[in-house]
């Protein structure tokens, strides 16, 4: 049996306290029998009263006696209830809270009344509590990140993602891959970037440049000639690259695209292709800087996000506000949303109790027969003693009113 705890120490100071009302209310109607015994007059009303009190009192103290324990020590049948029969209240309350609140259509029921998506959204519109959410899923998410192994990961890539690369054709994939982007335009974004960025590298390193190009000019070229040769091209060089990129409809951005889309066609449709994107892959798979890389990689995005999470001003932290707020606006005025997503709370809930709700209301039987007897009643009692102690009060004071009334039409008959 587990301790006590607060809670438990304040039901047992209120049971102690309404025993103490329920058995001096027996003792006045004691006293008053005493005082009035043998008394004419209106004190035979009262000595009849307090005489049917007593009755009362002792029948109602004996019923709820024996729930819990046997009346006096005295071992009369049908007494001590709860602890001869533990295992059957167990099984009854397993039973009842089964067939009274696990069933799909009060599950439903419940979860349409509540409206938890709603909820949810107007608890997530105050900003308070949606960074105290932010905050509490960074903490736990850094923490989750922290505890993930190099090792780990290095048997991630080593047994499962590598011997599944090995099986499934690449080329295929890629191909539908580089379809989909070059319809979607994306290789422009891409073909931007890297000619801004090699735009800007032959403009800061003109030297660098200018030297490549005169170990490439031929040996007989005069000494004299190469320098304002090779800087001539470099000049070229960097007013093509300044028109490639600055005309969206310079035919090198066309011979790409074009080269691009053949790529894509060839990776799903030509065999030479493909066996050549296999042969690749399979260099790469058995490289065994695959797995330091993926481990380098892994470890950089790590640190990277771990940082910004553990920092309350950081980029992941905001931007995790932003659509975490951002989507409980919406759940307030999405009506349709609301309920698509109470009915998949309503689909779960109900999936849970189907599967394992036996096993839950399982747990009330299992842990009522690991119970001692008299400590289950004496758990019990302390639950719910104290609303039993008013079965002693009334049965006291209407005790007290049956024997008035008893002895009025005595009298009058």
């Amino acid at each position: 049996m587990a301790a006590d705890t607060a809670a438990d120490a304040v039901r047992r100071r209120a049971l102690r306290r309404m025993r103490t009302v329920a058995t001096g209310l027996l003792v006045l109607a004691a006293v008053v029998y005493v005082v009035t015994l043998h008394r004419g007059g209106l004190w035979g009303y009262v000595n009849a009263g307090a005489e049917a009190s007593m009755v009362g009192a002792m029948a109602d103290w004996f019923a709820v006696s024996a729930l819990f324990r046997h009346p006096l020590g005295l071992p009369i049948p049908h007494t001590a209830l709860i602890p001869k029969r533990k295992d059957d209240i167990g099984a009854s309350l397993e039973e009842f809270v089964g067939d009274n609140f696990l069933q799909e259509d009060i599950i439903r029921e419940r979860i349409a009344v509540s409206m938890p998506a709603l909820r949810i959204g107007l608890w997530l519109s105050e900003e308070a509590n949606a960074k105290r959410l932010v905050d509490e899923a960074s903490v736990i998410v850094a923490a989750a990140l922290k505890r993930v192994r190099d090792d780990h990961i290095a048997d991630l890539i080593r047994d499962g993602v590598v011997p599944r690369l090995r099986k499934e054709p690449i080329a295929p994939l890629l191909g539908t891959t580089l379809e989909e982007m070059l319809n979607d335009d994306i290789q422009h974004g891409v073909i931007d970037l890297a000619l801004v960025e090699l735009h800007g590298w032959l403009l800061d390193n003109q030297e660098t440049v200018t030297e490549v190009i005169g170990e490439r000019a031929p040996w007989w070229a005069p000494q004299a000639l190469k320098e304002p040769v090779t800087n001539r091209i470099h000049v070229e060089l960097v007013r093509w690259v300044a028109d490639i990129r600055d005309d969206p409809d310079h035919r090198a951005r066309k011979a790409i695209d074009a080269m691009l889309r053949d790529l894509a066609r060839d990776l799903q449709e030509d065999p030479a292709t493909q066996e050549r994107a296999e042969r690749l892959k399979e260099r790469l798979l058995d490289h065994p800087q695959v797995v330091a890389t993926s481990i380098s990689v892994w470890d950089a995005l790590r640190r990277a996000l771990t940082g910004s999470l553990e920092d309350p001003d950081g980029l992941a932290r905001r931007r995790a506000l932003d659509e975490v707020s951002r989507f409980a606006g919406r759940l307030v005025v999405d009506e349709p949303l609301q309920r698509r997503l109470d009915g998949l709370a309503a689909d779960a809930a109900v999936y849970v109790v189907q599967r394992y709700g036996s096993e839950a209301t399982a747990l009330i039987s299992h842990t009522v027969q690991r119970w001692d007897g008299r400590q289950a009643a004496q758990r019990i009692e302390l639950h719910v003693g104290r609303d039993l102690q008013f079965i002693r009060i009334n049965g006291t004071i209407v005790g007290g009113l049956v024997g008035v009334l008893i002895h009025t039409l005595t009298q009058l008959f």
